[in-house]
């Protein structure tokens, strides 16, 4: 492989590996966040019980999230330098506040909800917890900033050979920002719904600890219910953005090699050759493409070859398609997940409004496997806006082949690309087994919990 092609594969392997567990970690927060509201309100032995036991999988999650994160700003100034000096002087910005005040803010009372029980009342508990929650989406929203700009330049003038921010507020006005974020939040919360529903359906599916996890169960398939539908309606209006801002992605995501009729069909399946531009077979809804680009029955879709000339119109000759079987399916099994998610929990919400829940330990079974399809989704979503910019790396500014370090030799790329590959497989390997352990216990292996007291020290003292 090329040393660009070896720093590409080592930064997707690092992300997607750390992106497993971003979602996770904002969408847990704002679960523990409701369930610690509930249990203020009501405070009682089982419900602290049931907070602790998800708070040690959050923790978990949460450390090894941290700590796979930290890699990714290495690799900047490591494998992508010459990109770093480019575009450092807008991209760092987001950065910056990212750890300097989300982190900071998620970290600080994240602290205070481990360490604050019996020292703090129950409502400064329950606001720590909150504040973490509100913490991690401010996260998200700083880095989704700075990946906007990779998407959608804007706020900048080039001077000197490189990029300066001109204007910071245009950043957080990126239109691709306010499609991309709510999208990726969603889609978070309802990963972490998924991920205590599946906890939840596993002690129940067993009728083990069924008081402890009702609740739980029948919160997560309100929140995930909720989410999976709007991540379904936001995910419509960053498709439309991306007719505007990015054609040649939504083109290559939907294998159009040549432009659409008036009216255009969307590919369900395909079985294309990509070199050749031939397809063997499709399975199409007519008139969909066009509903999908413009919500009405009419409306071109430019192909890959017309953008291909536009392109090198515009910005010199080259090839400016992207890899179109990745975007294609990684786009197609983003979809099918997300319809899924939507279906299992409208469906869960049927039987727990029938009381008959209890009675479906098939569908109690389904949802435990449930809880690795919006972790699915989230890397296909990843892949599929990643993938699908090539070869930018900020699009119409630099291209990807441009922004790796030139003097980084192939054999450390090499080197580097295996120890965190082995790293992270153990790093893995012992995340899944605290995990497995810890969900085996269950709620009743937590320490004993003394009853709930109305006597708690004032704010400052607990401070």
């Amino acid at each position: 492989m090329s040393q660009v092609g070896l720093a590409r594969l080592q930064f997707g392997v690092t992300t997607i590996y750390h992106f497993l567990f971003v979602p996770i970690t904002i969408g847990m927060a704002f679960m523990l966040a409701i369930l610690e509201t509930l249990y203020w309100r009501n405070p009682t032995d089982r419900g602290r019980q049931t907070i602790n036991f998800f708070g040690r999988l959050f923790l978990i999650n949460f450390a090894v999230g941290v700590v796979t994160g930290i890699l990714q700003e290495f690799q900047f100034g490591m494998n992508w330098s010459n990109y770093s000096r480019f575009v450092g002087d807008v991209f760092g910005a987001p950065l910056a506040v990212e750890a300097l005040a989300a982190f900071f803010l998620e970290s600080t009372f994240l602290g205070i909800w481990i360490f604050g029980w019996d020292r703090v009342s129950p409502r400064i508990h329950a606001l720590s917890m909150w504040l973490v929650a509100i913490g991690t989406s401010l996260s998200a929203f700083w880095i989704l900033t700075a990946n906007a700009f990779m998407q959608e330049p804007v706020g900048y003038k080039i001077v000197h050979g490189h990029a300066e921010m001109t204007n910071f507020f245009a950043l957080l006005g990126n239109p691709q920002l306010w499609v991309e974020f709510p999208h990726t939040e969603l889609a978070a919360l309802a990963t972490g719904a998924f991920v205590v529903i599946g906890v939840s359906a596993y002690f129940l599916a067993r009728n083990r600890h069924v008081e402890w996890f009702r609740l739980p169960f029948q919160l997560g398939l309100i929140v995930a219910s909720i989410t999976s539908v709007l991540v379904i309606l936001v995910g419509h209006d960053q498709a439309q953005h991306l007719i505007v801002a990015q054609p040649m992605k939504m083109a290559a995501s939907e294998a159009l090699w040549h432009t659409s009729a008036l009216h255009a069909s969307w590919s369900v399946v395909s079985f294309f050759n990509p070199a050749t531009h031939h397809t063997w077979w499709s399975l199409s809804i007519p008139y969909l493409l066009s509903i999908l680009a413009y919500n009405r029955l009419s409306g071109r879709v430019l192909g890959i070859s017309a953008l291909q000339h536009l392109y090198v119109h515009r910005y010199g000759p080259g090839n400016y398609v992207p890899p179109v079987f990745v975007t294609f399916w990684a786009f197609r099994f983003m979809i099918l997940i997300g319809f899924l998610m939507a279906i299992l929990a409208v469906w869960g919400l049927i039987l727990v409004h029938k009381g008959r829940v209890l009675e479906r330990p098939r569908y109690l079974r389904l949802m435990v496997w449930a809880t690795g399809l919006p972790i699915l989704g989230n890397i296909m979503g990843w892949v599929m806006t990643e993938v699908g910019r090539q070869p930018w790396i900020v699009f119409g500014l630099q291209k990807t082949v441009d922004g790796v370090s030139p003097t980084v030799p192939i054999g450390d790329i090499w080197i580097t690309l295996i120890g965190f590959a082995l790293l992270y497989g153990v790093v893995a390997l012992i995340e899944v087994r605290l995990l497995l352990k810890f969900i085996r216990l269950g709620p009743g292996a937590a320490e004993p919990v003394p009853p709930p007291t109305t006597e708690f020290l004032s704010v400052g003292e607990s401070l």
